[in-house]
């Protein structure tokens, strides 16, 4: 009989967010959105820019997490987000992200800037703002 629950850890380049059970990951990928229950098979997939993981806590907590850029590995073992840049939802300024939304584009020709756009859109999907 397969666990009900995964190991899952999220980790950021400047530091570890989160480590626990949980009976669901959510990530979008290079590929696609991406659920992940106990028993799922092995990948290693590429975290998409300006996206959110969404972790169901066993407890029955949700964490939603602003991330950019990195890789999601799922094994045997559990899962493994390794995140360039990863914030919870409650540690978002959400009046600073909607600013840098609004002075950046998606569309622009400067790689930076349109980078800052998908991190300020990342920042306030986590957080449960329109974008």
């Amino acid at each position: 009989m397969a666990d009900s629950t995964l190991h899952v850890e999220l980790v950021a380049v400047e530091r570890m967010i989160w480590s626990g059970e949980a009976t669901m990951v959510l990530a979008r990928t290079t590929e696609g959105e991406l659920g992940i229950l106990p028993g799922h098979i092995p990948l290693l997939g590429q975290l998409a820019d300006g996206g959110v993981v969404r972790i169901d806590e066993e407890g029955g907590e949700q964490l939603m997490v602003a991330v950019h850029g990195g890789f999601l590995s799922v094994t045997e073992q559990g899962v493994s987000i390794l995140a360039e840049l990863a914030e919870f939802a409650d540690e978002i300024d959400v009046s600073r992200a909607r600013r840098a939304l609004d002075n950046s584009s998606l569309t622009s020709d400067d790689e930076p800037e349109r980078q800052a756009a998908l991190r300020a859109m990342s920042r306030l999907k986590a957080a449960g703002e329109a974008v």
